[in-house]
């Protein structure tokens, strides 16, 4: 009888599954844009611009959650005259990005065993770009800038703690990115690198591991 009584009680006391996500994954960087280089060749993207990167985050019974992530994009700024392949820039670059996102999913399926749950996303962060000179023609330009992504996706679990991952995001900074004068008193150079802000699309596909 006590048994009995203590049974629902103790369900009720229980806290709330939370399920920890983790996502390594690669993908491909495309439709991007800074001003007056816009990358719109196919051709060039997938050749130029894949990326590489992992998330990691927990979701409360699979629906409401956070979510860190973190990409790296090297060459992209490589830029290419298309399907010559001729580097317009001797340039060694990178773009990378770190995220904090509020995540909200639809677990079909619960959160235990096969699902599905596609979900989107949000957040805040921060936008590392690199690029340096192989030939030293300018000194090496960093920019640290803040940013913002959105985008949507859906882990497909074939058991508990296995799945795939594919999702796609938008990335974008808040502000236009300034060269700061890589080439002293150059005429060719004296400009700025961006007049517009930095904004770029990434694809990805991953394998996601759930505990």
């Amino acid at each position: 009888m006590i048994r009995w009584l203590l049974g629902p009680l103790a369900l009720l006391a229980a806290p709330a599954r939370a399920d920890w996500f983790a996502t390594p994954y690669a993908g491909i960087v495309f439709g991007g844009a800074s001003n007056q280089y816009t990358f719109n060749d196919l051709d060039d993207e997938f050749e130029r611009r894949v990326t590489f990167g992992g998330s990691i985050g927990y979701r409360t019974q699979g629906v409401l959650g956070f979510e860190v992530d973190y990409s790296v994009s090297p060459n992209f700024f490589q830029f290419t005259g298309g399907t010559g392949n001729f580097d317009l820039f001797d340039l060694n670059s990178s773009v990378q990005t770190l995220m904090a996102n509020v995540v909200l999913a639809i677990p079909i399926g619960g959160s235990t065993g096969a699902g599905f749950q596609p979900y989107v996303t949000a957040g805040f962060g921060t936008i590392r770009t690199q690029l340096r000179s192989e030939s030293d023609v300018f000194d090496d330009i960093t920019s640290n800038d803040s940013g913002f992504n959105v985008g949507a996706g859906a882990n497909v679990f074939v058991a508990t703690h296995f799945g795939l991952r594919a999702d796609v995001r938008y990335i974008r900074g808040f502000e236009s990115l300034d060269d700061e004068d890589p080439i002293e008193d150059n005429p060719f150079f004296d400009q700025p690198f961006a007049q517009d802000v930095f904004n770029f699309w990434r694809g990805s596909l991953g394998l996601t591991f759930r505990w």
